[in-house]
């Protein structure tokens, strides 16, 4: 068995090479194409005069994390203390958890994250959505010196986390302002997860819209009693612009937008939002083949299928393939249309992962190429410093 170590080391050795010296399967980005979303999206929080905080879960690396640093954000999303942790260690230091946390031994975590960004002049966050959370906490906080931002989560419309509107987020917001200093009210968290794949325009609009309302009522509610939230902070892929043009949200969290991934693809795409394009691939190579079929090496252990099938990215001069379930070590590629062409035994193929935060995380590493994928080099090897489940 081939240890982590090993593994690192063979990949690291095709720094320098061809398209072809990657074995498959392997997760690859191409990182033109990376870049070309970072830079849409650094003209459009510009333009809107919003705050950026990717959501750093999807690609769970430091180095990516540090991209779009670099592009403007003014820091990151995480969903886990393990993903928080992991990238503090790879230098990044403002951190926001937009996730609840409860268990006494993650929290003592929490609390010596804290510490350790502020002694580097950051900030750590987290967001809460209930009494009981709001005093784990402060008990934690009670092992350092640091000040922690809490954010209120309001559950705006997705049905999953977060405090109801209205009255009971002012008794929260209430409670919070109570702990200071080691607790500080930095506002409120409105995701509204549920919106994020809506297919067409007008739904995504719909929902945000009833969503700003929810959000704006409470606000509302909540300056009224002295308490305006500092900052409201939300928003995935899928509507941030909607966000943005509300003037109710004044930072966004949008996180495939760097990769993407076939889901999103599939969603019609609003005028007012960058057009952003697929980054992350799964290279894959066919090894059977068949008069009606030919079978790659990539199956499920490869990428997530929670939210679909992979699509085949056809480079130019390749037949157009449909990607169908071959298990966990195949995919079955069949003709998009009738009687279309087959790739041949050895050939190469692109496949765009149907959801590119699970897929990121089945794998130790990115490799990341420039020049394309037809005639790129591999440019760097980047771990995946957040990967796991805690």
């Amino acid at each position: 068995m081939k240890s982590r170590h090993e593994l690192s080391d063979r990949l690291t050795a095709l720094v320098g090479q061809g398209i072809d010296a990657i074995e498959t399967p392997t997760l690859v980005v191409d990182l033109d194409a990376a870049q070309r979303n970072l830079q849409r999206m650094a003209e459009f929080v510009a333009r809107h005069r919003v705050r950026l905080r990717p959501h750093a879960k999807m690609h769970k690396s430091a180095e990516f994390a540090r991209l779009q640093l670099q592009a403007g954000a003014v820091g990151v999303c995480v969903q886990t203390v393990h993903e928080a942790e992991a990238l503090a260690a790879g230098g990044v230091d403002d951190i926001l958890i937009t996730n609840e946390v409860l268990a006494p031994t993650k929290l003592h975590r929490v609390a010596a994250l804290a510490h350790q960004v502020k002694a580097r002049g950051g900030q750590l966050g987290i967001a809460v959505d209930s009494a009981e959370g709001i005093e784990r906490l402060a008990q934690a906080m009670r092992l350092t010196n640091a000040a922690i931002d809490v954010y209120i989560e309001v559950d705006i419309g997705q049905g999953r986390c977060g405090v109801a509107p209205g009255d009971a987020t002012l008794q929260l917001a209430r409670q919070l302002a109570a702990r200071a200093p080691s607790l500080r009210y930095a506002g409120l968290h409105a995701y509204h997860g549920g919106a994020q794949h809506l297919r067409t325009g007008e739904e995504r609009r719909t929902a945000i819209a009833e969503a700003a309302r929810r959000l704006d009522d409470t606000r509302q509610l909540l300056a009224s009693a002295g308490l305006a939230p500092p900052r409201i902070t939300g928003a995935g892929t899928g509507t941030f612009a909607h966000e943005a043009a509300s003037g109710l949200w004044d930072e966004i969290q949008p996180g495939s937008y760097l990769f993407m991934d076939a889901d999103y693809l599939k969603n019609a795409r609003e005028p007012a939002q960058p057009a952003f394009e697929p980054a992350l691939f799964v290279k894959a190579q066919v090894i059977s083949a068949s008069a009606d079929r030919a079978v790659c090496d990539a199956g499920h252990k490869s990428h997530a299928i929670d939210s679909g099938l992979p699509l085949v990215h056809a480079l130019p001069d390749q037949p157009a393939l449909v990607f169908g379930n071959g298990g966990d070590e195949h995919g079955v590629l069949r003709p998009a249309t009738p009687g279309g062409a087959l790739p041949a035994l050895g050939d190469t193929v692109w496949l765009i992962p149907g959801h590119c935060d699970p897929t990121v995380n089945l794998h130790d590493a990115l490799v990341v190429v420039r020049g394309g994928l037809a005639d790129g080099r591999v440019e760097a090897v980047v771990t995946v410093d957040g990967r796991g489940a805690h």
